[in-house]
């Protein structure tokens, strides 16, 4: 047995007791999200055409604030989205979000291409040449990434002829 500074014997490492209901508390989690993955398919199911319809109206009748009905729609739609909560289950993990590669971002970038290009008087071809070059320092930046994972794919491809081949062979792999 050790002995602290004090020449006391040491206090034994605390062994983590294993939660005997995470099992049903995985379930349960499992069982909600999928929950509330169809319950919000099933709101954007209806809220993809009544978005679309709203804005085709506010563009035919303007009262106030061009899309003011739609931005209003929008606006409940977020509310119901903060209710669903989709990814309650994770709130006590820490989020890992890198903001250059959101749509947002995505969509600022390009926007602005499209403006710088317009700014300068490009033509349709100069701006679509930007997009490209845009796109293409995109797919640069995301390249190792998306290198690894088909590397990740090839091997489980191997892996799975590997298993296929000994069973095809009775090598006893089930």
């Amino acid at each position: 047995m050790s002995q602290t500074d004090t020449g006391e014997p040491a206090a034994a490492p605390a062994q983590a007791i294993p939660d005997p209901h995470a099992r049903w508390k995985f379930l349960r989690d499992v069982a909600v999200f999928e929950m509330k993955l169809a319950l919000n398919n099933f709101h954007n199911f209806f809220q993809i055409p009544l978005t679309l319809a709203v804005a085709a109206f506010d563009l035919v009748f303007k009262t106030g604030e061009h899309g003011e009905r739609f931005y209003w729609l929008v606006e409940k739609g977020r509310l119901i989205d903060d209710a669903i909560d989709i990814y309650s289950i994770i709130d006590h993990r820490e989020r890992e979000l890198n903001k250059d590669y959101t749509v947002d971002a995505l969509l600022a970038r390009l926007e602005g291409v499209i403006v710088r290009e317009y700014e300068k008087g490009g033509t349709a071809a100069s701006i679509k040449n930007a997009l490209d070059r845009a796109m293409d320092e995109m797919h640069a930046r995301t390249a190792p990434a998306s290198e690894k994972a088909a590397e990740a794919a090839e091997a489980i491809k191997r892996a799975a002829e590997k298993i296929r081949t000994r069973k095809d062979k009775g090598d006893g792999v089930d």
